[in-house]
């Protein structure tokens, strides 16, 4: 199969080439190498630096390849308001206009990069009231240093269960409400086409390359990045904030799983899947587990901060990516932190 990839110089986009490469497969690899995810670096050789809001431009390049793997976004929860038109134009306008340039092709088989963030915050139950939504947390609250989510009927904590592709989106951040667009225009464009998509909801994804010291980098390289300081780790809220921590490699065997699932199935399909570990790890544990691996004597610090746009619990099921794809991840967070916490990272 021959695929473009857009986002191809990025953390999750370079396991991807490999992974394709490895299996045969072959790459047009496209970036636009934007300075905040990428620096001053120059594009791997053989990218073509280009701007996926401007995919109409290269519709040839369109016509060359069986399916496109669409990894390209501004990512992170969003820092400031100020973040609110990158999202929109790169995230949002970029999806759209790579839609359209597909479709004047006469491509219609695509895999989508979206996040569990699209979820905001996750399943819980009531143990007297069974499910309940998950409203957002009373400020007021947060700053008591109650940090769990209250059921809306009775005001006792909730506890967290696994989030299916069933739930209902609820994005609570700027990135969030760009990924669940992204979904959008393309479920839309599946109608509309007709065509097919697979969109992968990424859970937190860590390993070998992943960006470091950045305001949008993964809670696990900042972390590692205080380690390798002589500072203890600094963990917001009381820690307790449960999520799925899944391997930049299985992230990458997802997506080829995915691309010969599409490119093997029927026109008029959109279909979403969890991609995560199946085991879930507290932030606190995280943390822990990367001191202990480096060597470090250091405690994590709580600190009681928090940022009113952060969810509690997201805690992913991995089961219909099992039976849809045939994926199952296979690197737990035990394995995987450990080697993670001496892995290279990306300036």
């Amino acid at each position: 199969m021959r695929v473009l990839l857009t986002g191809a110089a990025g953390f999750i986009g370079t396991a991807i080439t490999r992974a394709l490469t490895d299996a045969g497969d072959e790459v047009v690899p496209v970036d636009l190498m934007l300075p905040q995810a990428h620096g001053a670096t120059d594009p791997p050789e053989g990218t073509h630096r280009l701007d996926v809001r401007a995919a109409a431009e290269w519709v040839g390049l369109l016509r060359s390849v069986d399916v496109v793997c669409h990894q390209a976004a501004v990512v992170g929860a969003g820092v400031t308001v100020a973040d609110l038109p990158a999202y929109a134009g790169h995230n949002d306008l970029g999806t759209a206009a790579l839609l359209a340039a597909m479709h004047e092709a006469g491509l219609d088989r695509l895999v989508l990069a979206s996040s569990m963030v699209v979820y905001g915050e996750g399943r819980y139950r009531c143990p007297d009231h069974g499910d309940q939504p998950a409203l957002p947390r009373d400020l007021a609250a947060l700053e008591a240093g109650d940090f769990e989510v209250a059921c809306p009927v009775c005001g006792g904590p909730l506890q967290w269960a696994l989030v299916d592709e069933t739930a209902r989106l609820d994005p609570r951040s700027s990135y969030a409400a760009s990924k669940v667009a992204q979904e959008h225009y393309a479920a839309a464009w599946v109608r509309q086409a007709p065509a097919s998509t697979v969109a992968l909801r990424y859970h937190n994804v860590y390993g070998p390359g992943m960006p470091r010291d950045t305001p949008y980098s993964g809670v696990a390289a900042i972390f590692r990045s205080s380690l390798e300081r002589g500072e203890a780790p600094r963990v917001f809220e009381d820690g307790g904030q449960v999520r799925d921590f899944v391997h930049v490699a299985d992230v990458a065997a997802a997506n080829i799983a995915a691309l010969r699932s599409v490119v093997d199935g029927p026109v008029g399909r959109f279909d979403a899947y969890n991609v995560c570990s199946g085991e879930p790890v507290s932030i606190l544990g995280v943390a822990r587990a990367l001191a202990v691996a480096t060597g470090s004597d250091l405690e994590p610090v709580v600190t009681g901060d928090f940022r009113t746009g952060d969810v509690r619990h997201v805690v992913a099921s991995p089961q219909r990516a099992g039976a849809d794809l045939g994926f199952t991840a296979r690197i737990g967070p035990d394995e995987g932190l450990a080697e993670f916490a001496t892995a290279p990272l990306r300036a």
